[in-house]
């Protein structure tokens, strides 16, 4: 991979005003994930708890790999997922925004075999009905646009092709809701001001999940642009989820 000039520090101040619009979104998010990249792994460890990586074998499982299948890695971070697909069979590629990611991907000895590639999910530098299969690990939540990023997935996706993502998604039951999100801000707020000296670090998780559809409607999404077989599964009681579906043949 190529090197990449220095990505300018995050702007603190107001989460949602960074977030008001598409493109300070898409700032905003390849900054934090430069930012954080060295603590990544640990991090993803922390706030599930430590089921980070069950949820991950389980979205592999339901991804049916087939020895010698194109994969497609997407919001890869340094691997984990890429690296389950790879060991299941695949020939994968992994995709990241944030080029630090992919440098700690990549200089991990046990992750050899993978091709990654930076690049964005709303222009994906991939063919055409070129995969067999989409994964995204805590991916649709941060691009700037869902529906043209879950339009550039099904093009590039053949027919029969699967897509599956895992991601956080709200509780139905408001009372549940409220406390979750307030949960994600205390427990983010403290291991931000831990980590990097700023609270706001990992609060970006319940700012982004008050404005993302939730797995029920990133799977109406997923319907309107034409995938098929559209699932969604609860994890954590529902805090947690994964989405599915498929590309007609």
């Amino acid at each position: 991979m190529p090197e990449m000039p220095g990505v300018p520090q995050r702007p603190r101040g107001p989460l949602s005003e960074a977030l008001s619009t598409p493109e300070g979104k898409a700032r905003y998010v390849r900054e934090l994930f430069h930012e954080i990249a060295p603590r990544y792994d640990d991090i993803t460890v922390w706030l599930s708890y430590g089921r980070d990586a069950a949820w991950k074998d389980v979205l592999v499982h339901m991804a049916a790999v087939q020895a010698g299948e194109p994969a497609l890695d997407l919001a890869c971070g340094t691997g984990d997922i890429a690296a389950r697909l790879r060991d299941a069979g695949a020939s994968v590629t992994g995709l990241d925004l944030t080029h630090r990611m992919l440098t700690l991907a990549a200089g991990k000895p046990a992750l050899r075999g993978i091709h990654w590639v930076c690049g964005d999910m709303l222009a994906l530098p991939v063919p055409d009905a070129s995969q067999r299969i989409v994964t995204a690990g805590y991916g649709l939540r941060n691009v700037p646009d869902l529906r043209a990023s879950l339009r550039e997935i099904r093009r590039v996706l053949a027919p029969g092709g699967r897509f599956l993502s895992l991601d956080f998604t709200l509780p139905p039951q408001p009372v549940v809701r409220t406390a979750y999100l307030a949960y994600l801000r205390v427990v983010g707020g403290a291991v931000g001001q831990w980590l990097h000296d700023d609270p706001d670090t990992y609060r970006y998780i319940p700012e982004s999940l008050e404005r993302y559809p939730g797995a029920a409607g990133v799977a109406v999404l997923m319907r309107e642009e034409g995938f098929s077989r559209v699932g969604w599964w609860p994890l954590m009681g529902g805090l947690m989820a994964i989405n599915g579906g498929q590309v007609a043949r």
